[in-house]
């Protein structure tokens, strides 16, 4: 028998002061039985740090949704969508194969991908020649004791408030809260 996703929900507001964009989002994550906390909680900072693309990017007539994840290797983790149905932005995040990114590139206007564990520099520097080609990849680091911290504020239940301000972004809960910038890589 197959097991199932556990499903964790998530009031989020969103202050992102760089862009001028302020929201509440009432989100649902399923993670995948393999998935672990750390990786959905950087899946939701990925989300907190491109909502303002919702104003930016589609005039907030767009859909910024969680995808499958891991349970369809064919689907982004977060996707921004316009109302015409095109896939405006595609966020993977881990480290995806080069494949995977190029399959992203076609079926959207931007790809990025959020590497956080504490193998991604090898990843980085075994993949890096390779995507350099990509002109609508970009590639973020976040901090590898950033994503832990975070993955310790996972709770089925979730109240959360982002922060991002001068590149950095501070993720709180009742639980604590954690600072990090992200590096850009690419």
């Amino acid at each position: 028998m197959a097991l199932k996703s556990t499903v964790f929900k998530a009031q989020l507001q969103i202050a992102d002061i760089d862009n001028a964009y302020y929201a509440d989002h009432a989100l649902t994550l399923a993670r995948h039985p393999s998935e672990t906390d750390e990786r959905m909680m950087v899946r939701l900072a990925a989300l907190s740090l491109n909502a303002f693309q919702l104003q930016n990017t589609c005039q907030g007539d767009g859909v910024l949704a969680f995808g499958a994840g891991l349970s369809d290797p064919d689907d982004p983790d977060v996707s921004l969508t316009d109302f015409t149905g095109r896939k405006r932005l595609w966020i993977e995040v881990g480290q995806p194969d080069e494949k995977t990114l190029q399959r992203a590139s076609s079926q959207s206007d931007h790809v990025l991908v959020y590497a956080f564990s504490s193998s991604a520099d090898i990843w980085w520097k075994n993949i890096e020649n390779k995507l350099h080609r990509q002109r609508k990849l970009g590639v973020l680091r976040i901090p590898h004791d950033a994503s832990q911290q975070m993955a310790d504020m996972a709770e089925r239940s979730m109240q959360l408030q982002a922060t991002i301000q001068e590149g950095g972004m501070t993720l709180s809960s009742h639980l604590g809260s954690v600072n990090f910038e992200t590096t850009k890589w690419l």
